[in-house]
Order: C-alpha cells, then structure tokens, then sequence
C-alpha cells in the first residue's frame, strides 16, 4: 500500500508540475528544450519547398548601395522607389520593415534656411531662389505626397524597457481599450514605441509593428498579430499588409466560449475571410495555419 501511495504520489507531483508549465505558472527548462525542438522539426517538415513569386522582398544589398549610395536613402529615393513599384510594376500593397522616425535633412534644406535667417536675411535674390527650393528640398514632404494614395504600410517598433521613450505617430489601433474586458487575455503589453513621423504616417494606407516574441534560446519563432499598449491593441506589420491588400478588410476576434481567450483572429474582406490562429500571447503558431489559407491569402 505505501509503495502505491509513493507512486501515486510522483505521479500526482509530475502532473502538477506540467500542468504549471503548460499553463505559464512556471518554466520547466528540460521540456521548454524539448518543445522548442521538436516545434523547429515539425517546422522543417511541413513548410512549403517552393517560391511563391508573388511575394518579393526588396533587398537593399550591397549592390544596390553601391550604386544608389550608402544608407539610409534620401525620402525622395524612397519615393521614387515606391512610384515604380506601385505606378510601374503594378505591386498591389508595399511594406516598409524600418523607420522612419527623424527628419530628411539630407538635401541641405535646414543649412540653407538657416543661412537665409542669419547671414544672407537681406538678400532678396538668396530670399526668391530659398522659397522656390523649399519644394524640390523638402524630401520628406515629398515622400509624404508619394505615400498618400498608394498602398503602403509603414512598419515601427514597441519598447518593454521601463524607461521606454514614445517617438513617433501611431497607426489608429486595430481594437480600442476594454475591446477584451472579462476575457482571459495574456497579450504581450509594451510601454514605448518608435514610430514615424507624423506626416508620413497619416499619409501612409496603414502601419504595424515588427517585434517577435524572443524565446529563451534567443530564436524568435512567432510574431504577436496584436499587442497592448496603453489598454489599446495594435496589429503586426505582416497583418497590416495583409488587411490592405484585402481592401482594408476589417477583423475581429475569435473566441470559441463565452469566457475563453482568443483563438484566432479573423479578417473580413468583402469576399472572403480569413482566419488566423493565434496562441496565448496572440502570436501567429505557423504550425497551426491550414494550408488552404496560404491559398486564399494569395488569390490561388
């Protein structure tokens, strides 16, 4: 009898001890190993061996900065750039993966508006040609003007330092405060942000984050679809792209109970959905995406 209540016993301890682990009380180094491994295996196995060219990354390489010249580019290259890809190559949405959280000053334009306040402020000549410049000079205007319109979404960053600083102009968020009040939520919240400037924010089509969820062995496996800040949610830069292909699609949460977390996220375009599993911390679980949705997502 006692060696039965012993073995009862271990066995009543090892569940308890999983059951803490699966539910995030505590972390059992040995099976968050496991799990990782064999969550990298399944990956491996069973992700797509082709190309789809209909997704194509725009690389600044080393070519392309030898001939352009060195980064970061001035906002009218950038413009140029967008111009071609969207008015010439027909792209249907661009993402932008960087920021742009300070102003071009790259053209001179501030040096030569502060030599016409001081040393030249008399010179009506220096006064005419200043103004007709401020147009051609004005890199980040004109990146501004490019934007509006045209399908491109920005991408910025959030902060979890405590001393986290606020830069920069958010995106309006996906799902205002106390969207998810009463539910069982464990998104991940940020204090700070870097963001882009004003302007060009609001003249681009949308934003949204690029932070990946870092695991204990340093790899980023997942990237939240949403995230909390300031009690409201913001989308991931890949989901914002995604919602402006689709037109602007709207979305909305998934719960599969009344009193459950979220599931999935779902984007509502105006002829189809699409419905995106999330995990606990609202990351997008690859492993979990039925195949037939890379389909729909990409028209097929």
């Amino acid at each position: 009898m006692k060696k039965h209540l012993t073995r009862f016993f271990l066995g009543a301890l090892c569940i308890f001890a999983f059951v803490g682990h699966a539910g995030h009380v505590w972390d059992i180094p040995f099976v968050s190993v496991m799990d990782a491994s064999l969550y990298d295996a399944r990956l491996r196995i069973t992700m797509p061996d082709t190309i789809d060219d209909r997704v194509v990354i725009v690389d600044l390489d080393e070519k392309s900065l030898a001939e352009v010249g060195r980064w970061p580019w001035g906002r009218n290259t950038l413009a140029e750039l967008v111009r071609r890809l969207v008015d010439d190559y027909k792209v249907s949405v661009v993402g932008f993966d960087v920021v742009f959280a300070e102003p071009d000053e790259s053209s001179g334009l501030r040096v030569l508006e502060e030599i016409g306040r001081k040393q030249l402020r008399g010179e009506a000549g220096y006064q005419h040609a200043l103004q007709g410049l401020r147009i051609s000079l004005n890199y980040d205007q004109q990146f501004a003007d490019t934007l509006r319109g045209r399908p491109v979404v920005l991408g910025y960053y959030f902060s979890s330092l405590a001393n986290a600083e606020k830069s920069g102009e958010l995106p309006a968020p996906v799902f205002a405060p106390g969207s998810f009040q009463g539910r069982l939520m464990q998104v991940v919240a940020w204090k700070g942000f870097g963001a882009n400037l004003k302007p060009l924010q609001e003249a681009a089509a949308s934003a949204g984050h690029f932070n990946p969820l870092v695991d204990f062995d340093g790899k980023s496996r997942r990237v939240p679809m949403i995230v909390e800040h300031g009690g409201a949610y913001y989308e991931a830069l890949s989901l914002a792209v995604v919602r402006t292909l689709l037109g602007h699609a709207k979305m909305q949460p998934g719960f599969p109970d009344k009193d459950g977390g979220m599931e999935w996220l779902e984007v509502l375009a105006p002829d189809r959905s699409i419905k995106i599993p999330v995990d606990d911390f609202g990351g997008l679980d690859p492993l979990s995406w039925p195949r037939a949705q890379f389909s729909l997502y990409f028209g097929g």
